[in-house]
């Protein structure tokens, strides 16, 4: 089998680098930010962006004694960027291309503010070289590469084109714009196509989420590899949707001969363009270490923060000080390697469906893990947020630290745990079975890992016996917990005459259409539980009003979440990262119950129901036509992606509940067939 790899190695001015260090503060992974008062920057920098890349962009400037301008869209009006810098503007409404992309509005914030320099983030104007021009053109200082590098570099033809020119390996592919379907013999942004079918439906796909994202339609077409990704000792091998989800640094793959030979490489291109600032280039790796270039981006990675936690750098300062003009101080043997970092990206997705379509919604409960040691999580939401179908739907990077890989991992594992997300559906039990993934763990991965792992779609944690016994446990403590809690006032019984509190049940717990029946003794706060002939002993505070339920289940600490609980005995915990539901029942309730009639289910080969919500771009249907199974009916575009949805079964169209330009939410009826 073939393992490979794909390296970005960070580039910086001048051909320099940035002297390395770490800082630790507060039991939390940091970066250094040493400000020198000495070194006069800018007195006001605008964001061009928002999220959780413009609140990071404005924490260093803050450090640095920068004031800072935020633009927003009218529902961003009471985002947490708005509310965090000092200045903020309205640049027009909710769709990208009216307000993050509308460079004459952020050009008249500019102006309006007097702001002396522009930060892009990532995304958005990040690398487009018209805005860049138009800066230059008011004497604004863009915080990123010239024009003419935006261009070289920025344009992922040219790019490839000049790679060639420098000597720098190059991916075997098709040298040019593809004008036509017909010109595609290989199989947001990116997708891979088997056959002729699926590449003029990919080309059809991409091209107009290029369009929407970045006002720019053309595509490069390249042979697929099958690959595992290296990010500048940033491995990004986890993908849903050729999209990153798990992060790492440094690498278990690359040796020091091969990632010299890379940087070597990446140094050439940069100086063929005149490189400024930090940027990013790409290499594929093959399972004998022949690396190929894939591409530059000219701005701020994503997952920047783990190559941060590594080196100790800020690289947001570094890029502020090479704008204007300072240079960097240190050579390329002064940047050390230290420890590890894992980054998860956390998105308001729906996992069970293809590893994560996106989710709307307010965040009712919200609480990061960041009272942990070596926990840092970038993000631009808090309670109460809005997570909406117009953006990104990211909710942060969360991103720990150890001194081997090992101790990262146990680390994301408990910031996981810990993490509590209520009021949209989140990735978090597909980041918590990837990082405890015996594959994961042995570095054996690569860009299919999802595919194979999970060849019938994610399913959640699947419970072993013991797994089983432990949650059936805890389910029946927290029920036992409760019931006498609600025969208290003021810590005393709620009638006195009550006889001597019972210490024992007899309970049946449902689970996964399995049911157990268990006998629950009490001493103090610890309960021990017969589950199936096995004792498990389960101890704790059995705080229940808190989010967060840390118990100890046969002396092992556990950390799961309580998401519901009712009267009538159904409770939702959040177990290994999965959501179970389970109910507890007495025995004779669980007798009556088994009497109750169960609920039909909805054919849904009849019917097309919206997966996520969206806006409806295209419907290519009406009342009588006859479709064929697999034939597309709409389109729905969601936070920058468009999905083809397709027929279940060939049959004739009997209602059309849509039309294109229309918002849906997940769950609503489409298209009925007969």
């Amino acid at each position: 089998m073939i393992t490979s790899t794909l390296r970005r190695v960070l580039l910086v001015a001048k051909h320099a680098s940035f002297q390395s260090r770490c800082c630790v503060a507060s039991s939390r992974v940091q970066y250094s930010t040493v400000y020198d008062s000495n070194e006069k920057t800018f007195d006001k920098i605008l964001i061009a962006n928002r999220g959780e890349i413009a609140c990071r962009v404005m924490k260093t400037c803050k450090k640095m004694g920068i004031k800072t301008v935020a633009v927003h869209s009218d529902v961003d009006a009471s985002a947490v960027h708005v509310k965090m810098a000092d200045e903020a503007v309205c640049v027009g409404p909710a769709p990208t291309n009216k307000s993050y992309l509308n460079m004459d509005a952020i050009m008249d914030a500019i102006r309006k503010t007097g702001s002396q320099a522009v930060h892009p983030g990532y995304g958005f104007l990040s690398e487009n070289k018209e805005f860049a021009k138009r800066l230059a053109a008011e004497d604004v200082v863009f915080i990123g590469p010239d024009t003419h590098a935006i261009h070289a570099m920025g344009d992922k033809i040219e790019s490839k084109l000049l790679a060639k020119a420098a000597n720098v390996n190059v991916i075997p592919g098709f040298d040019g714009v593809v004008e036509a379907t017909r010109v595609i013999l290989w199989g947001k942004g990116m997708r891979i196509a088997w056959n002729d079918d699926e590449t003029r439906e990919g080309f059809r796909l991409s091209s107009q989420e290029a369009a929407s994202s970045f006002g720019d339609d053309r595509l490069l077409i390249e042979k697929f590899h099958g690959n595992a990704l290296w990010l500048n000792e940033r491995e990004c091998s986890i993908q849903r949707r050729n999209q990153k989800v798990v992060e790492e640094a440094p690498s278990t793959f690359l040796d020091p001969e091969t990632r010299r030979a890379m940087g070597e490489q990446a140094v050439q291109l940069a100086k063929a363009v005149q490189y400024s600032s930090a940027g990013t280039v790409e290499f594929l790796v093959d399972s004998n270490k022949n690396f190929y270039f894939l591409e530059m981006n000219t701005r701020l990675q994503v997952e920047h923060p783990i190559t941060e936690c590594i080196t100790g750098l800020d690289l947001v300062q570094q890029m502020i000080r090479v704008a204007k003009g300072f240079p960097l101080l240190h050579k390329q043997e002064d940047i050390p390697i230290n420890g590890w970092a894992i980054e998860s990206r956390v998105y308001a997705e729906d996992p069970y469906k293809s590893f994560g379509l996106p989710s709307i919604g307010r965040l009712s409960q919200y609480q990061e893990p960041i009272n942990l040691p070596k926990v840092r999580v970038d993000s631009g939401i808090q309670e109460g947020s809005d997570i909406s179908i117009y953006y990104d739907p990211m909710i942060s990077k969360l991103v720990t630290y150890g001194a081997t890989r090992a101790e990262a991992l146990q680390r994301m594992e408990a910031a996981l745990d810990n993490y509590v997300i209520r009021g949209v559906t989140h990735n978090i039990p597909l980041l918590r079975e990837i990082i405890t993934h015996p594959r994961f763990i042995s570095g054996d991965i690569t860009t299919n890992f999802l595919p194979e792992e999970y060849p019938e779609g994610f399913k959640g944690h699947q419970l072993t016996s013991e797994g089983r016994r432990e949650l059936v446990a805890t389910a029946a403590a927290l029920y036992v917990s409760a019931q006498l809690r609600s025969q208290r006032f003021l810590g005393n019984l709620r009638v006195s005459t009550t006889p001597q509190e019972q210490r024992q049940w007899e309970l049946c717990v449902e689970l996964e259409k399995g049911s157990h029946t268990v006998a629950v003794s009490r001493s103090g706060s610890t309960f021990t539980v017969e589950v199936d002939g096995v004792k498990v002993e389960v101890s704790g505070e059995w705080n229940l009003a808190s989010a967060l339920l840390p118990v100890t289940i046969n002396r092992t600490p556990r950390v799961l979440q309580c998401l519901s609980r009712d009267a009538g005995g159904d409770i939702t915990l959040q177990y290994l990262g999965t959501q179970f539901k389970v109910r507890v029942l007495s025995q004779l309730v669980s007798t009556l119950s088994a009497h109750m009639p169960e609920k039909v289910p909805e054919d849904t080969s009849s019917i097309l129901r919206s997966p996520m919500p969206g806006s409806v771009v295209a419907v290519s249907v009406k009342p009588g036509d006859v479709v064929a199974e697999g034939q597309e009916i709409c389109v729905i575009e969601a936070m920058k992606m468009q999905n083809s949805l397709i027929a279940a079964k060939a049959a004739k169209v009997k209602s059309v509940h849509c039309k294109a330009g229309e918002t849906v939410g997940e769950g609503d009826l489409l298209v009925q067939l007969e």
